[in-house]
């Protein structure tokens, strides 16, 4: 393994419940192995980088009730295609070669569950995005 991949794996957090096992799917496995560290590792830019889409978005988002705010975050990933691949991509940036390797043979699969990783993630970090005086 070359200098990036292992530098990469060993600063990836370990999460002790993505249990792993043998009977489980390679989506599965990928995501418990590989894309989960990922989410918790990027979550402070993840949230970072949606309080800047809503910025760009004339603060919408702060005019909206809770349950509407839930909604507005799985808007923006579903259907705002440049915002969801710019996710992605903070991902697919921190896969190892061998990672990536597994990522393109399925690239659809994977996609939608980065993309639901990150929808939990932010929905988690709700309160983060209030704005602060």
């Amino acid at each position: 393994m070359d200098t990036r991949d292992t530098q990469l794996l060993a600063n990836r957090p370990k999460i002790p419940n993505a249990i792993i096992t043998q009977g489980m799917s390679k989506e599965e496995y990928f995501q418990n192995d590989t894309l989960r560290p990922i989410a918790k590792l990027q979550n402070d830019l993840l949230v970072l980088v949606f309080k800047n889409y809503i910025t760009k978005h004339k603060n919408v988002y702060y005019n909206l009730t809770i349950e509407k705010r839930l909604q507005y975050i799985d808007n923006a990933l579903n259907k705002d295609i440049k915002f969801s691949n710019s996710l992605k991509g903070m991902f697919i940036g921190q896969f190892t070669t061998e990672e990536y390797q597994r990522y393109t043979a399925d690239t659809s699969a994977f996609n939608k569950r980065i993309i639901n990783l990150t929808k939990e993630r932010l929905k988690s970090n709700i309160m983060r995005f209030e704005i602060s005086n």
